[in-house]
This record gives structure tokens, sequence and C-alpha cells, in this order.
């Protein structure tokens, strides 16, 4: 997949990126230069510039790649085969005690080391 991306690598994808960063600019700095503007506004303008950024994005072919990896990413995903809410309660239940044991454990290897040591240094 990667190659095929490459080999499609339009002449016009620097210009495209620029425009991506001239976008990203542009919402930076008008956010800082209008911030006495409501909130609202300024999210819905951000929000405006960040879909064309992402529209221009996608039309590269670093962005088509990008593109098609979430693509296979949520088809793996849709093979997960998760815990039940059982198995999940049951494996959260086995970790804590696991890790209580494990501080007593600790704890009174602790005790027992230092009361050694207090012992010799006296």
């Amino acid at each position: 997949m990667n190659a095929k991306a490459e080999a499609k690598e339009s002449r016009f994808d620097l210009v495209k990126w620029l425009v991506v960063v001239a976008l990203v600019a542009v919402g930076v700095v008008g956010n800082q230069l209008y911030s006495s503007e409501s909130i609202l506004y300024r999210v819905v303008a951000l929000l405006v510039l960040a879909f064309v950024a992402a529209f221009v994005a996608l039309q590269t072919s670093k962005g088509q790649a990008f593109f098609a990896l979430v693509k296979e990413a949520r088809a793996e995903i849709r093979k997960v085969v998760w815990p039940t809410r059982q198995e999940t309660m049951q494996t959260t239940l086995i970790v804590v005690a696991v890790v209580l044991v494990m501080a007593l454990l600790l704890w009174g290897l602790d005790s027992l080391l230092g009361w050694l040591v207090s012992m010799i240094v006296g």
C-alpha cells in the first residue's frame, strides 16, 4: 500500500501542505487576535478551519495513505473479541487481589529487613 501512495504522489502535494499550514496558522493567529470575541464564534471558526485543513490534507498522497490506515484500523477493531462485563469484572478482581497480596508481602519483607538492619546497626 505504501508503494501505491508513493507512486501516486502529486507535484502539488507541497502546495497543499503549505495551504494546510497556512490554515492552521490563520486559526492560531485569528484566535489570538479575536480573543475578545465570544468563545462560541471562535470555536466555530476554528472547527471550520480544521475541517478545511483536514480536507486539503486528505487530498495529498500522505493524507490518502493515512485515511486508508484509519479505515484498516477500524476494520481490525471490529475483529476484536471484546470481553463480557462478567469477564472484565472477574479479571479486575483477580488483578486487585494479586496487587493486594503482593503489597502485603512486600510490606512484610520490608518490615522484616528493617527490623534486622535495626538489630544489626543497634
